[in-house]
């Protein structure tokens, strides 16, 4: 009977499915004992991972029977592909799955965001009444939204978004200029600092890659429009977050919705604490109980399917 190994958390139902056909070792917080994970991939044929596990050559070294990895999201930066590929192991992401939980998020945040007024709870709560200051908020409807990487979660924000009444500008230097994709969408295609120029709500939606290692740095964040508002679902990595923060307290960005960072968890301290206007989560953007539900269950689905092969 072939194992498997899951080390971070997955759906109950999604595991129990397994373990009527494989032999399953499910511990979620086998990710933080690293002489326990190895020990457990000794005899493994499948791995079940999030983003925290890192599939690399340290660990990969200690599963000499593996042949799959399932990927309980769509980010691969915690997989080293090249070496999976060289040994002949399938990594199998979650493709589509969460891509609804995070086009919310992103629409929610956008909101908040340009609101700005949802902060007050404690003021109204302790007798202020602070409705002048916070009469200035704005409206989603006729703001124009700026997609950086136009994929599956990109193309389903574009679609909540134009809903809503936004315009939506895009760039993705995989698509060409003339692909149907931009005329079925409805969504203009545009250079990355004509973008940054046009909209008042930027999202990103683009893998972390040498080529968008701090894409978003110094000089791109001082093209942005002023007044506008910075949501990242992506990776952490894509924006320079000193820069960031800088663009911040200097009030030329009115705020910022952050879901991903450098380093994850995000230290004490770091230069994001105590900003005007920003909205700090931790990695959950794509994380709902549906869509934890359909992801583990598409992974359960086409890891046993691969190990029954």
């Amino acid at each position: 009977m072939s194992r498997i190994v899951i080390s971070e958390f997955m759906d109950e139902q999604a595991v129990d499915g397994l373990r009527e056909h494989f032999d399953v070792r499910y511990e979620p917080g086998l990710v933080d004992d690293a002489p326990a994970l190895r020990e457990a991939l000794s005899g493994a044929q499948a791995l079940i991972v999030r983003n925290r596990t890192q599939v690399r050559a340290g660990l990969l070294e200690h599963a000499p029977e593996l042949r799959v990895v399932g990927r309980l999201g769509v980010g691969l930066d915690n997989i080293d592909m090249e070496l999976c590929a060289q040994r002949g192991i399938r990594v199998i992401p979650a493709l589509g799955a969460n891509a609804q939980a995070v086009a919310e998020y992103v629409i929610a945040s956008a909101m908040l965001l340009l609101r700005g007024a949802f902060a007050s709870s404690a003021q109204v709560a302790a007798g202020a009444w602070p409705r002048t200051a916070l009469s200035e908020g704005r409206e989603i409807g006729g703001k124009t939204l700026g997609l950086v990487g136009f994929g599956d979660i990109g193309r389903r924000t574009a679609r909540l978004a134009q809903a809503l009444g936004m315009e939506v500008v895009a760039h993705d230097p995989a698509l060409a200029a003339q692909a149907p994709v931009w005329s079925e969408t409805g969504v203009r295609c545009l250079e990355l600092d004509q973008l940054l120029q046009e909209c008042d709500v930027l999202s990103l939606h683009v893998p972390l890659t040498p080529g968008t290692r701090s894409l978003l740095d110094a000089k791109r964040l001082a093209r942005m429009r002023p007044g506008a508002v910075l949501i990242n679902t992506a990776r952490g990595g894509v924006v320079d977050e000193a820069a960031l923060a800088e663009a911040l307290r200097a009030g030329r960005l009115a705020g910022a919705a952050l879901d991903v960072f450098e380093q994850e968890p995000l230290a004490a301290g770091s230069a994001l604490a105590d900003l005007p206007g920003v909205l700090l989560t931790p990695h959950i953007a794509g994380l709902t109980r549906e869509a934890n539900l359909r992801v583990s269950s598409l992974i359960a689905e086409q890891v046993g399917a691969f190990l029954r092969a």
